[in-house]
């Protein structure tokens, strides 16, 4: 089934699918609910709950005018939005990459709205953050120079494994596709590269007392994978899970490994 939540002004779309209990799934960077299609299988054991952020996709504002005074909890209320109006008192979480951060800040400021908490391909930002290559942290930098899908596919491709980038480049050029047929409102993106470029929970993942997987590969590019480690090693409650030959988008060229982990961790 599907929802459009009007909310002053701001339609936000979401989707739930499957039945038991319940799994909302939060988007990474400048992505939507898309970004989920390789996770359609989880819904065979949940409910399976997918939403477009604040100006991605499906969730614009109704009149069409400019989005103002977005920031993280802007990200941290459209779930919160989401749970209230599905009626979801608690829920396992999922979040990748950006939604990794987003995640974070929802079990912080609404500990008691979730069961599982799932970390992906994500970090805690702070000091002890390691950077990707200058090349990767350019690539999210908009050029007005440059058409839209040659700077998505400039973004995406180093998000995969060489060899996942020759041998599937029909499933990276559909990650791509999907990107850029899902707008993403400029206002929405500029909030999310600055949230991104200040994002620190370092000092207070001893908030965070949930039973959680903290799950990445070990060939990411992006979020290089000693941030997982040192994420893991800061929660009270974290187990640890290397994908070998995980790229950033684990869940995606890593798709069945991925689940399977993610459906026993929230299943038991």
């Amino acid at each position: 089934m599907n929802w459009t939540i009007d909310l002053d002004g701001l339609r936000l779309y979401c989707e739930s699918v499957g039945e038991g209990k319940a799994l909302i799934l939060v988007p990474g960077f400048a992505s939507g609910m898309w970004s989920w299609a390789w996770q359609a299988d989880l819904a065979k054991k949940f409910r399976l709950i997918t939403f477009d952020p604040s100006g991605i996709g499906r969730s614009q504002p109704a009149d069409k005018s400019p989005l103002a005074g977005l920031s993280m909890m802007t990200f941290v209320s459209d779930v919160l939005k989401v749970l209230d109006a599905l009626e979801i008192e608690k829920a396992s979480m999922l979040g990748a990459s950006f939604g990794g951060f987003v995640a974070q800040e929802f079990a912080i400021q609404h500990p008691d709205r979730i069961n599982k908490l799932i970390l992906a391909c994500t970090t805690a930002g702070g000091k002890e953050h390691i950077r990707p290559d200058i090349a990767i942290l350019r690539s999210f930098i908009r050029d007005p120079d440059r058409p839209l899908g040659e700077q998505i596919r400039r973004f995406f491709r180093p998000a995969f494994t060489e060899k996942f980038n020759i041998e599937n480049a029909e499933v990276v050029e559909e990650v791509c596709r999907l990107r850029e047929q899902n707008d993403v409102a400029e206002e929405t993106y500029l909030a999310q590269l600055h949230s991104a470029f200040s994002f620190d929970t370092s000092s207070r993942l001893g908030e965070i007392s949930h039973e959680t997987l903290v799950i990445t590969g070990d060939k990411d590019k992006l979020v290089p994978v000693q941030n997982s480690i040192n994420l893991a090693a800061k929660l009270p409650e974290a187990d640890l899970k290397i994908i070998e030959n995980g790229s950033h988008m684990i869940f995606v060229e890593n798709a069945g490994e991925f689940n399977r982990i993610v459906s026993e961790f929230v299943g038991h």
